[in-house]
């Protein structure tokens, strides 16, 4: 099965790909339903192009699965030259307003059907193959059995599935919350969570009875929910009730699980799922690294490629991403994707830094006699001065060690690799690396050193706006990203990280 990953901005898609994806899709502009997400601008076409050429075999996708109105429409015929720079092998829509145009104007580029359209059933995919569809992907609605009927029935369709990631707890995400509570619509790429959110249940206290404590019989429970006056409100906006109402084959109540198959591809893939899907373009690159990285070993062990074994730490590793209660959805039992849950994304690590690449020898060797020169020039400068004038500036530095001029010591087998620090990192820290084939390398405080790539100074600690380079005793892939524990994180416990 092809393993299809999210990507918010061009530093994702790198990752990516190089985490194991065999396809990353993206959105371009404001024509996706992840507006919030970097998306793509400007000439950043000629950085996929390169990544294109870089990792040739991978493939890009771009969603187009907002609802077009007319003004959207004449904005993307202005807008379609810019498509046009990309190196795009499909696009995903839901507007069939758009199929005509995009087969005119990208004869060559695939249609792929976007789970917006809530596409569920046999009939709804031969229409979609006959309008010149390449691929559905399939509602989140659908059960395997009805995967495997529509597989048999339509063999020509290519399907894809999510499989990881959000849930919405409306049809494939045709809610309309959002844009009632807060103006943002959904459907255009606004959408603020509102289902997430923490409400209140009540119910009128004028139409039913109930006794504190009471414990209410079944059939109580289900006139209760059935009648209509249950109602929730939200904690920002008391005085605003919303009713509830529970049916036979449903219920209102918000806040979905996430979804989690990585234990069930086999079953994805005897459905007749051709891709998998991950969920995703509004999450870090430390979250689209380390579940593209999951999956991909997970794939590869279904496939033979490595064993079980192999496999498992890094399926296990899922547990180190932000993440919430998870949930196999619709695919086995409706039951199981009516389970909500609260709270937001948690994990024990923070996201410190990327490594992009190891200095050559020679610039690491201007590096260190980079420093060694400052050293040696404050050195002369100081020993040029008057006995009382050195005497101070010695005094100095007693008293403000942290003035002395500090660099690094050489040292056999250690390298330099460039560091893109993301949040402040003193030095001394345990950090870990993880890398696409590597699951974890623990760096205690005195297995590395922070540096200025510029002037060969050592750092005591690096954040974003440093220029700083890692001096380490071991060699680290390209691409690895350095994480160090939350301190402020507790095992079994989701935190209140805000909306």
């Amino acid at each position: 099965m092809e393993l299809v990953c999210p990507a918010g901005n061009v530093e994702k898609l790198e990752y990516a790909y190089n985490y194991g994806a065999d396809t990353a899709y993206i959105g371009l502009k404001r024509f996706s339903l992840r507006i919030k997400a970097d998306n793509f601008y400007d000439d950043e076409y000629k950085k996929v192009i390169a990544l294109k050429k870089k990792f040739p075999e991978k493939r890009l996708f771009c969603a187009l699965n907002i609802a077009f109105h007319n003004h959207d429409l004449e904005q993307f015929y202005k807008n379609i030259d810019y498509f046009h720079q990309y190196p795009i092998d499909a696009f995903i829509v839901q507007d069939l307003g758009l199929v005509r145009f995009l087969q005119k104007e990208f004869p060559k580029t695939h249609l792929h059907l976007s789970t917006q359209a809530s596409c569920m059933n046999k009939e709804a995919v031969k229409m979609y193959r006959d309008l010149g569809f390449k691929r559905v992907v399939l509602g989140r609605e659908v059960s395997l059995d009805e995967i495997r009927q529509i597989k048999d029935e339509v063999p020509d369709m290519e399907l894809e599935c999510f499989a990881h990631g959000a849930m919405c707890i409306a049809y494939s995400g045709r809610c309309l919350m959002s844009a009632y509570l807060t103006g943002r619509s959904a459907q255009s790429g606004f959408c603020s969570h509102t289902c997430r959110w923490d409400y209140d249940l009540g119910l009128d206290a004028k139409k039913v009875s109930v006794e504190k404590g009471e414990v209410l019989s079944p059939e109580k429970a289900k006139e209760i929910a059935g009648s209509g006056i249950l109602s929730i409100e939200e904690h920002q906006r008391r005085g605003q009730f919303f009713p509830v109402f529970e049916g036979d084959n449903f219920t209102a109540i918000l806040s979905s699980k996430d979804l989690c198959m990585i234990h069930h591809l086999n079953d994805m893939k005897a459905a007749g799922v051709d891709a998998i899907k991950i969920e995703g373009r509004m999450k870090s690159v430390y979250y689209v690294a380390m579940v593209t990285r999951a999956y991909r070993k997970a794939l590869d062990a279904l496939e033979g490629k490595i064993s079980p074994a192999e496999a498992k730490p890094f399926m296990d590793s899922l547990n180190d991403v932000p993440h919430r209660e998870c949930t196999t959805g619709f695919y086995y039992n409706r039951g199981d994707a009516d389970k909500t849950t609260v709270g937001a994304s948690d994990a024990p690590y923070l996201l410190a830094a990327t490594i992009d690449k190891q200095y050559s020898e020679e610039e690491a060797e201007k590096i260190l006699c980079a420093g060694e020169k400052l050293v040696s020039d404050r050195q002369t400068e100081i020993d040029a001065m008057h006995p009382d004038a050195k005497a101070a500036i010695l005094r100095d530095y007693e008293r403000n060690p942290e003035k002395v001029i500090r660099t690094v010591t050489r040292r056999d087998g250690w390298k330099i690799y460039t560091l893109s620090a993301l949040n402040k990192i003193d030095s001394g820290t345990e950090l870990e690396l993880v890398s696409p084939d590597v699951l974890s390398q623990t760096l205690s405080g005195s297995e590395y050193e922070f540096l200025n790539p510029k002037t060969g100074e050592k750092r005591a600690w690096v954040n974003a706006d440093h220029d700083c380079a890692l001096y380490a005793p071991m060699q680290i892939q390209d691409g690895t990203l350095v994480r160090i524990k939350d301190s402020d994180y507790i095992p079994g416990k989701i935190r209140d990280t805000g909306r």
